[in-house]
C-alpha cells in the first residue's frame, strides 16, 4: 500500500462514498479504481488530477501527506484547487503567522506547497490582523522605501487575482522572478504591471499564468527608524528627468550627424 492509496481510501471512507460512485465520477470502472486503493496500480496523471478535484484536495497532499493526520475540512482552499496547511492558532486562539526568514527565503519557491517546509517556518502572532491567512516575507533591496533590506512584510493571502486593487502593494510569488514586494496595477485581465516605489527601478509586466501566490500588504516589522532619504523629492526627480532628456537629445544629434 502506498501513501496515495491510503489517502484515497481514507477520504472515500470519511465522506461515506462507495467505490462504485467514485469510479463513476472518474469515468472509469470500479475494478480499475479498486487497484488504486489497494496499491496494485497507479493512476495516470489525468486520473490523478480528477481524483484531486473530486476530493477538493491538492495533488501535493494526496501524494506526500497522510491526510488521516490532518483535518481536511479546515484546509484553506486556494485558486486552481491548490491547498495550504490548516490555519494554526496559538494558546489564545489567535492566528499563527509563518515567517519566511532571509535564511530560508531561497527555498520558498520549491517549498511553498510543501506542508513540512511550511511547518518548519518560525511563527508569530499579531492579534490585531483579524480573520485571514497571513505570512511574513523578508524585504530585499531598496526598491520599496521606506521598507529596508531585512524588514518583514506581513501579507494576507488572496485567493483570486480579481481581489488585487490597483495602486496597493503586494508580495507576489512568481515562477520567473521568485519572491518580490511591489506595487501592482492591472493592465489587462491576464497581466499585472509591477512597479517599485523607488523610481530608479522601471516597472514591468507579469502574466497571471506566472503567478503562484499573492499576499496583500497588511503591516511591516522594521528594525530601523531611519528616515527615508530625499530621493523621492521633486527636485531630485526633475534633475534626473533633465539628464535623461539631455542624453536623448545627444543621441538624436549623433544620429543626425551620421
Amino acid at each position: 500500500m502506498s501513501l496515495f492509496s491510503d489517502n484515497i481510501r481514507a477520504l472515500r471512507v470519511k465522506y461515506k462514498i462507495s467505490q462504485e460512485k467514485v469510479a463513476e465520477s472518474l469515468m472509469i470502472t470500479r475494478g480499475r479504481y479498486v487497484k488504486y486503493e489497494d496499491g496494485t496500480s497507479e493512476p495516470r496523471y489525468e486520473i490523478l488530477k480528477k481524483i484531486a478535484h473530486y476530493y477538493h484536495i491538492s495533488i501535493d497532499l494526496l501524494l506526500s501527506v497522510d491526510v488521516r493526520e490532518i483535518d481536511v475540512n479546515d484546509l484553506l482552499k486556494l485558486e486552481n484547487n491548490r491547498l495550504i496547511l490548516p490555519i494554526q492558532v496559538d494558546q489564545m486562539g489567535e492566528n499563527c503567522i509563518e515567517v519566511v526568514t532571509q535564511k530560508v527565503k531561497a527555498g520558498y519557491l520549491n517549498g511553498y506547497a510543501d506542508p513540512e517546509y511550511i511547518e518548519q517556518l518560525q511563527q508569530i502572532s499579531l492579534p490585531f490582523l483579524g480573520v485571514g491567512k497571513y505570512r511574513g516575507f523578508p524585504v530585499e533591496g531598496d526598491s520599496m522605501p521606506p521598507h529596508q533590506d531585512g524588514d518583514i512584510i506581513v501579507g494576507r493571502y488572496l485567493e483570486q487575482l480579481g481581489e488585487v486593487l490597483g495602486g496597493k502593494t503586494y508580495i507576489i510569488i512568481t515562477r520567473s522572478e521568485g519572491m518580490v514586494y511591489k506595487r501592482l496595477n492591472k493592465n489587462r485581465n491576464d497581466t499585472l504591471v509591477v512597479a517599485s516605489d523607488n523610481f530608479f527601478y522601471p516597472p514591468y509586466e507579469v502574466k497571471a499564468s506566472d503567478i503562484l501566490e499573492i499576499w496583500e500588504y497588511q503591516c511591516s516589522i522594521a528594525r530601523s527608524d531611519k528616515r527615508n532619504e530625499a530621493l523621492e523629492s521633486d527636485s531630485i526627480k526633475n534633475m534626473f528627468v533633465e539628464i535623461k532628456n539631455e542624453i536623448t537629445d545627444l543621441k538624436k544629434n549623433m544620429v543626425l550627424k551620421n
